[in-house]
């Protein structure tokens, strides 16, 4: 019986996100994410030396060494785990989280192009908000934290400059508006096609709104605040899932880092890994209903499709 509800969750989770996708967040759904004053504690290339998300440097002094990676390969688990005992070290409460769209081995090496995804094109959408003039909320670190995580895939994983969408509120990139993160994400999962590699980096605020389609366990859905959310308002967790999670593709890899407030669950994927665990766990609660139901409203929806054995594929979701 167990195996069976395993099985069956393993199969709704397939049903509802066709790619593979992790995501590592800044912290709890319950917590907040630190802005640090001062990166070189963290020992990042240039241009260190500002600030920058408490999560993004811990990873990046983790994983991207004199602008290359580790000599020692190390795990997922090894990752969050490293990671989790820098911000400790540096009084950080934040703890962050490690979630799937499907169970796998934590040991596994850490990779954005895993084996025999090297030969597919690389695609990446950064996106980094300071909210400039803002007061209360203004950020100072955010644009530190997409210039760092660029250098890093690109120096490291051969992430091409013309295959990488940046969004910034710094007067010389495409703002972070509403529109054009949802237009960045809805992009990406369009161009993407199987044996593609995909990564989202996002540094900005994060926060709570109450849940108004009952999937959530903790009655409050998490969100992405862009920059002109007084006008827009806050981008839902059921946003992302519906457009970037469930059109990406499957054989498309996408790996996400959300550093901000309240990210545990904001792409509300089923499989929860817990560092003093020793694999992946389904997320208990976990309801599948409205999520498949989002999925199937969006193939319904779907227009222009290039593809008719596949409705999600390449179609402009309305």
């Amino acid at each position: 019986f167990f195996f069976d509800s395993l099985m069956t969750f393993l199969k709704q989770a397939e049903q509802a996100i066709p790619a593979e996708v992790r995501m590592i967040s800044g912290c709890a759904d319950a917590q907040t994410s630190a802005d640090v004053s001062n990166v070189n504690q963290f020992e990042l290339p240039d241009p260190a030396g500002r600030s920058g998300g408490a999560c993004t440097s811990a990873l990046l002094k983790v994983l991207y060494t004199n602008k290359k990676k580790p000599d020692t390969d190390l795990s997922f688990r090894d990752v969050l785990q490293r990671v989790r005992d820098i911000l400790a070290e540096g009084k950080y409460a934040q703890i962050p989280q490690l979630s799937s769209s499907r169970p796998f081995d934590v040991k596994t090496h850490f990779a954005l192009v895993p084996k025999g995804k090297e030969h597919g094109t690389r695609r990446a959408v950064l996106i980094g908000i300071n909210y400039t003039g803002m007061n209360p909320g203004a950020l100072t670190g955010c644009h530190n934290d997409v210039h760092n995580i660029k250098h890093y895939i690109m120096d490291v994983w051969g992430f091409k400059e013309e295959h990488i969408t940046v969004l910034l509120d710094d007067g010389k990139h495409k703002p972070p508006t509403r529109a054009n993160i949802l237009g960045a994400y809805a992009a990406l999962a369009a161009k993407c096609q199987p044996g593609d590699v995909a990564f989202c980096h996002y540094s900005g605020h994060g926060g709570m709104l109450p849940d108004d389609n009952g999937d959530e366990d903790d009655g409050f859905d998490e969100t992405l605040i862009p920059l002109d959310f007084k006008r827009t308002g806050q981008i839902r967790d059921d946003d992302l899932f519906k457009i970037l999670v469930v059109p990406m593709k499957a054989g498309v890899t996408l790996t996400c880092l959300f550093d901000c407030c309240h990210s545990g669950t904001v792409l509300d994927l089923p499989y929860n890994f817990q560092a003093d665990d020793h694999e992946f766990t389904e997320e208990k609660n976990y309801k599948f209903t409205p999520l498949l139901s989002i999925a199937a409203e969006l193939k319904a929806n779907c227009i222009n499709c290039t593809n008719p054995a596949d409705p999600a594929a390449n179609c402009t979701v309305s």
